[in-house]
């Protein structure tokens, strides 16, 4: 199975004309108010709009209150919630009953030791994203520790289009996710964003 893309941190309908035209399978929005690339819930449903079907809206949270995250899944606005912050498994089972079950959930683990891996083999999150941060750090995790970890995950942390490729080819991650290293000035950059898809996908990049 090909890696899938996953674009975060998208603001602009600049940004949503770039994940469109280059096909990438996930649209990341961050939700949570702290962050300076926060959108609110409903510019990311006008936002939204402007992707074609097969791309899935992730929406981002660190810590906040679970009925805001039911919400933004009971309107419609997103179609995976992915947790960055403290978020427990009771948390996660509040979510799911929040939702009469149709959350699909990423739980974020930052990446340190053998232990954050083991944590996340146990999650009970549909999917798991491996990061080194929060936040855009640009910076990678030691790699090598997710060689045993046994589930599918996105591979997150400092990717970037010079990198990503070595990525996906030793390590075959579910989708890679990248934010500020498509980006220039803190605005993303479309070259940087097609160079990106290019290396994943082995120099071709589908279009819509």
């Amino acid at each position: 199975m090909s890696t899938a893309i996953k674009f975060c941190g998208l603001r602009r309908s600049e940004d949503i004309e770039f994940v469109a035209s280059l096909g990438a399978e996930y649209a990341g929005f961050i939700m949570s108010p702290k962050f300076w690339r926060y959108v609110a819930l409903e510019d990311v449903a006008t936002l939204r709009q402007g992707l074609p079907k097969t791309t899935k809206v992730i929406g981002v949270f660190v810590d906040e209150d679970v009925s805001y995250v039911a919400e933004c899944i009971n309107d419609g606005v997103i179609d995976i919630a992915q947790l960055h912050g403290n978020e427990t498994e009771d948390y996660i089972k509040e979510l799911r009953e929040m939702t009469s079950g149709k959350a699909v959930i990423t739980k974020v683990f930052l990446i340190k030791s053998e232990e954050d891996i083991d944590a996340a083999r146990k999650s009970s999150a549909d999917y798991v994203l491996l990061d080194s941060g929060v936040g855009g750090t640009g910076q990678t995790f030691d790699w090598t520790l997710i060689r045993d970890i046994g589930r599918e995950y996105f591979l997150a942390g400092g990717l970037n289009p010079d990198n990503v490729a070595d990525a996906v080819t030793k390590f075959h991650p579910m989708a890679v996710d990248v934010s500020s290293g498509v980006e220039t000035d803190k605005l993303k950059d479309f070259a940087k964003m097609q160079k990106f898809a290019q290396a994943v996908r082995g120099g071709k990049y589908d279009t819509v």
